[in-house]
């Protein structure tokens, strides 16, 4: 939980010791030998645990230290086109994902125990708007070789993995039912929250690196069939997502209007679902829910609407509406509910915000008990009770029951995947199984990535399809599947770095060299401990950092009485000088931004600055073993805990 701005102006946040503690913490040691070293410092990257919460393994304090000004880009190359590079290394999609993920970067972000998060969300919109407007393109990809694989699902996953795999030299062919790609993006998240004109820039920024084919409209087990996959292709990823909800677990939860919160959101993004009905429930909690309920106050109801127009006949395909019922549209009575209390609910706190703020009514620690129907067996009420949840199952307090009279219940509370024709695929949860290299464990050859594995976060399916794509190449290429990092996310490389920046070490001539900072075979006394290692709070010199409030988006979310036919997308994206200025309240944890604490504070004159000419990222300080004592001060005054008293005796 962040402090508030007013308990950081009125109390300390930050105490390196408590009151009457005057000795240095570890006793165990003694760091003062007369005039000789017991440790010495030794700079250890570790992962900063933005990207170590960030499914999809965005170098986040990367791109968020080029953004700053600390990293700097290749002669003739933009911050932002740098910033940009670095980004989508790991993610595609950064206008998408600046807007839409939940960011669960920010929950973990080490910041939050100053004063609040870095908003690295806007800065990932910011990043992205601005290559769209810019026109950036990704770099230069390999010749591709003999081998084409077939990519089952256009969605984030999809595109994704044909996106990694293309940058390896690996030609695809991505095969959907829907008549456009985008998956999610386009037919499960409603377009003010993922605008299409920069979904489809981001789309087809990825088709243009070429030798990425697609069949739309085409549905694997129907239209063709497994085996005729495994003929035409040399390997196959499954990501299918999910592509169905739950039903309520209810008696007549099969009545016509009830439908599911899946198939109400395509309904709505494919153009058929113009309005929704006078009073709609939706029993969720998540974040689909909140886009249903959304969705229903936007739409509204008309008073007059034919009988065969009800929106149960357009959400199963049976009718659409005609886009001129849009001038008749008025508002609607639209409630959720949850069987979470409301700071408990997995719905993102603003999107609930929001949601109550547009005119939802919502009911958070209740459980549906009941759907009630008339003779015509259509739902004309839910029955709610007052519920405790326990290990995740709810259990109803008794005398509590109440109900709610609706025209339209929508079951918001998961998603399964459409097996039909890929049976021998599934599972008894009609999901598909993979092992932790992605790949299918009874089919040689199959891969797995996204929803249909878990139903999760778009950024969830995105990671898969990079792990994935790299499996993919082991297994094209005949070679061992090797273990995978125990932080497994797309790392900083200080040697890719000094190879860009020409400053690679010199070759090595195999002579016995211990405790050198002066040989030019290797960096001097760095360690790369980011594959095993995040970096957590305790570690930090906090009270480097003073408050500094957040430099927030435009929100331009409608009140109640404006939201009926309001589509326009909400948030506005940063400028560059709030896009700096925010990206500069980023703690660099587990990597050197260049505060020269370390050089200041040291008594001994031991750590100094590299030679202008031999600095970079990663590379800016230095020990001279010669001078230091092992006072322990350069890494007690480091911010970001780059500092570790290591190395060795001397």
């Amino acid at each position: 939980m962040a402090a508030s701005e007013e308990e950081i102006n009125t109390k300390l946040t930050f105490r390196k010791y408590e009151d009457g503690v005057h000795r240095w913490r570890s006793q165990g040691e003694n760091i003062f030998n007369e005039d000789t070293s017991h440790k010495c410092p030794t700079y250890v990257h570790r992962t900063p645990p933005c990207q170590g919460s960030c499914p999809s393994g965005e170098d986040i304090r990367g791109w968020l230290n080029i953004v700053r000004g600390i990293e700097l880009p290749p002669e003739g190359v933009s911050m932002q086109e740098y910033a940009f590079r670095r980004s989508t290394d790991a993610n595609p999609f950064p206008s998408m994902m600046g807007r839409v993920c939940p960011a669960p970067c920010e929950q973990g972000c080490n910041r939050n125990n100053v004063d609040d998060f870095v908003g690295i969300n806007s800065v990932e919109q910011y990043i992205g708007d601005t290559a769209r407007a810019e026109g950036f393109r990704f770099g230069e990809v390999p010749p591709v070789g003999k081998h084409r694989v077939a990519i089952v699902g256009g969605g984030p996953a999809g595109l994704a993995a044909a996106y990694q795999l293309r940058r390896k030299g690996i030609a695809s062919t991505i095969i959907d039912e829907h008549d456009e790609l985008g998956g999610m993006f386009r037919y499960g998240i409603p377009g003010y929250r993922t605008p299409r004109e920069f979904l489809d820039h981001e789309i087809d920024r990825i088709l243009e690196m070429g030798d990425i084919d697609t069949r739309m409209g085409t549905r694997v087990g129907r239209d063709v069939t497994v085996e005729q996959l495994e003929q035409e292709f040399d390997a196959i990823l499954w990501a299918i997502g999910c592509q169905t909800g739950r039903r309520l677990p209810l008696e007549h939860s099969d009545a016509p209007n009830c439908i599911s919160g899946v198939a109400f959101l395509e309904a709505f993004n494919k153009g058929a679902l113009q309005v929704a009905a006078d009073r709609v429930v939706c029993v969720g909690g998540g974040d689909t829910s909140i886009d249903v309920v959304s969705v229903a106050r936007r739409l509204g109801k008309i008073d007059e609407l034919p009988e065969e127009q009800k929106a149960e006949f357009v959400v199963g395909g049976f009718t659409a509406h005609d886009s001129a019922y849009a001038a008749s549209r008025q508002g609607a009575d639209v409630t959720l509910t949850s069987l979470f209390k409301r700071a408990d609910m997995t719905a993102t706190e603003h999107e609930v915000e929001d949601a109550l703020r547009e005119g939802v009514k919502v009911l958070d620690g209740v459980m549906p008990v009941e759907i009630i129907v008339n003779d015509e067996g259509r739902a004309t009420a839910l029955k709610l009770a007052e519920c405790t949840v326990e290990n995740n199952v709810p259990t109803p307090v008794e005398g509590t029951e109440f109900e709610i009279e609706c025209d339209l219940i929508v079951s918001a509370i998961g998603q399964g995947g459409d097996l039909s024709g890929l049976e021998d695929l599934g599972n008894e949860r009609h999901l598909m199984d993979s092992d932790k290299f992605f790949q299918h464990p009874n089919r040689s050859g199959h891969f797995v990535a996204g929803d249909i594995i878990q139903p999760h976060l778009l950024t969830t399916a995105i990671g898969h399809a990079s792990i994935a794509a790299d499996s993919i190449e082991r297994y094209l290429g005949g070679a061992e599947f090797d273990k995978r990092p125990k932080v497994d996310v797309h790392h900083f490389d200080l040697l890719q770095k000094l190879l860009e920046t020409n400053l690679e070490p010199a070759e090595f001539q195999h002579e016995a060299t211990w405790g050198t900072n002066e040989a030019d075979f290797a960096v001097h006394n760095y360690e790369d401990r980011s594959a095993n290692e995040i970096i957590s709070h305790e570690r930090l010199f906090l009270g480097h950092f003073p408050f500094e409030s957040r430099h927030h988006r435009e929100s331009y979310g409608p009140d109640s009485t404006a939201v009926l036919g309001h589509f326009e997308e909400r948030s506005k994206s940063l400028n560059e000088e709030d896009a700096v200025a925010e990206a500069k309240r980023c703690m660099s944890c587990g990597m050197c931004f260049e505060c020269d604490n370390c050089v200041i504070y040291c008594p001994q004159d031991a750590v100094y600055r590299v030679k202008k000419d031999e600095k970079t990222m990663g590379r800016y300080v230095a020990t001279d073993y010669t001078r230091c004592i092992g006072c322990h001060i350069c890494a007690d005054v480091c911010p970001t805990g780059y500092i570790d008293m290591a190395l060795g005796d001397h």
